[in-house]
């Protein structure tokens, strides 16, 4: 939904964005093209964006928590000449911006952090060149550069890229910007990227019509219970989406969950599980969900790709060893590495989202097959991303109590 909203915003013309999200993510992106030029038309299941490209009309823009907007728009905000402040909420006020410091003066932006901290200010317009980056944070840097530059026409020039990291979600906004009709690079080995003179952006004519698909990362959290405490059918998942999160069908499987798919769905019910290995490098954001999992896994279970954890709205690693060691599990961290000791079951306690919509959602999924009641407390941090999560719960038969900031389950 995030990268069909910037699409949309660069592309000249009326784009129809079909079955939009309504997260705090999602608006966070309606809101930053509003302001960054778009005209829109919401008519509830289709959102109508029409835009001449980068103009804004505010000097500056919010993107509440969200990490994909914060480094995806602060590259298409500098396109423009207009002095703009990007500026977030919670958690995204920490994040290194390290790499917009370094990055963006070498495309001719001025920038100004607060010693690679937000709120950044910064005046265009960006001039594409070719350059080296960084990948190893986060692909969101690459994403944003990527759409900066099909909307500036680059041409003749390219993005070379070290120690990319999540490979998948480039993966997903280069379908994105295919589908939008815009400039698409070449990829090479996702080392380079490479764009090639003679092409240009489409100009204003027939809308584009693009389909939000369902969201792997929030549906893995359904999968998980339904192979917990089921069963469940969960529609609208689809198995060859470029998302990254389609991995947790890998998961289930390597762990022997009670699993079938089928045109009808994905059919989901409660079966022994076994510890698993995994590989969640390119999919970090499947680490509270696989620990949920874990938990009920048979034997020690082992998930890669701890380094990715720090930056999150927690340091997700330490958050799941905390919390998730107050309902009884074992969970211990090395390097990469985390091992998770599961199949002794867990315990009703009082556990604390951290303000992170992933801890509070895995929290829950585990609590369905607890001993007694779990109390999360700060639950209504899934409206960052699912704020349908809990409502979900209920329509499955999860018995669920919500006074105020907390749910009981």
């Amino acid at each position: 939904m995030q990268r069909a909203c910037a699409a949309a915003l660069i592309r000249q013309g009326e784009s129809h964005i079909h079955n939009p999200g309504h997260s705090n993510d999602d608006k966070a992106a309606v809101n930053i093209i509003e302001r960054l030029g778009a005209s829109l038309e919401d008519k509830g299941e289709l959102l109508v964006v029409s835009s001449r490209g980068i103009n804004p009309v505010k000097d500056e823009i919010q993107c509440g928590e969200s990490g994909l907007s914060i480094r995806m728009f602060t590259p298409l905000a500098a396109l423009s000449g207009k002095a703009i402040t990007i500026s977030g909420t919670g958690s995204l006020v920490s994040r290194p911006m390290d790499f917009f410091d370094e990055i963006l003066p070498r495309l001719g932006v001025a920038v100004e952090t607060s010693q690679g901290r937000l709120p950044i200010k910064l005046r265009g317009p960006l001039q594409p060149q070719t350059i080296e980056v960084d990948g190893s944070l986060s692909s969101q840097f690459l994403t944003g550069l990527l759409m900066a530059y099909a909307a500036a026409g680059a041409s003749g020039v390219s993005i070379r890229v070290h120690n990319l990291r999540s490979r998948p979600y480039i993966d997903l906004t280069l379908d994105v910007m295919r589908k939008f009709g815009l400039k698409v690079p070449e990829n090479r080995s996702y080392e380079k990227f490479i764009f090639h003179a003679g092409e240009a952006l489409p100009v204003s004519g027939s809308p584009v019509n693009y389909t939000v698909e369902g969201d792997w990362s929030g549906g893995a959290f359904l999968l998980v219970a339904g192979v917990l405490a089921g069963p469940v059918t969960v529609r609208g998942l689809d198995p060859l989406s470029a998302q990254a999160d389609k991995a947790i069908l890998d998961a289930l499987l390597r762990a022997n969950a009670g699993m079938a798919m089928d045109t009808k769905g994905i059919h989901l019910h409660p079966s022994p599980l076994t510890a698993f290995d995994f590989d969640a490098t390119d999919c970090p954001d499947l680490f509270p969900p696989l620990v949920a999992l874990a938990a009920y896994a048979e034997g020690i279970s082992s998930i890669k790709g701890v380094s990715r954890l720090a930056h999150k709205e927690s340091n997700r690693a330490l958050t799941l060893q905390e919390e998730f060691g107050k309902m009884g599990l074992k969970i211990e961290i090395e390097g990469d590495l985390m091992r998770v000791y599961g199949g002794q079951g867990l315990t009703g306690a009082s556990v604390h989202s951290h303000h992170d919509h992933r801890i509070a959602m895995a929290c829950a999924v585990a609590a369905l097959r607890a001993d007694g009641p779990v109390v999360i407390e700060q639950a209504n941090a899934v409206n960052k991303s699912y704020p349908g999560f809990f409502r979900d719960l209920e329509k499955l038969g999860a018995k669920l109590t919500h006074p105020f900031a907390s749910f009981n389950l």
